[in-house]
């Protein structure tokens, strides 16, 4: 099965050569980890605490999904990173805000850091872009 990046104009990824923010393989999309990066590009985290973040974080992957044909209700799993995991309910509070009926499945890991000290959080996901 081939696999093509995606092109996504709306959402920058990082710097050349470092990774994809997604990659479709027939009917599944693979996102890539993503931060509160701004969607422009840049450095700087927007947010600054775990509602705030996963808000971004949720509106990027969004923009990627869209992207490639799908809704947020095409995502069938994720994997939240904290580094808190006692801030959990902010992150469920900011993914009620993008989600319609049921959830994806879904694994919540505290780790010590991420990326960056002010990053909080860090969200993959798997979509399922073919037919029911």
């Amino acid at each position: 099965m081939p696999r093509t990046k995606l092109s996504v104009p709306d959402v920058a990824e990082a710097g050349p050569g470092l990774w994809s923010n997604a990659i479709r393989a027939g009917d599944m999309l693979f996102i890539s980890g993503q931060v509160a990066r701004p969607f422009e590009g840049g450095t700087e985290i927007v947010g600054k605490d775990e509602y705030e973040q996963a808000k971004q974080i949720f509106s990027r992957i969004d923009r990627i999904i869209k992207a490639a044909g799908g809704t947020m209700d095409d995502l069938v799993k994720m994997t939240i990173y904290v580094v808190d995991i006692r801030k959990n309910t902010e992150v469920w509070r900011a993914r009620r805000e993008f989600f319609t009926g049921d959830f994806p499945a879904s694994t919540l890991v505290e780790v010590r850091s991420l990326a960056k000290p002010e990053v909080l959080v860090e969200i993959e996901a798997v979509a399922y872009l073919g037919k029911s």
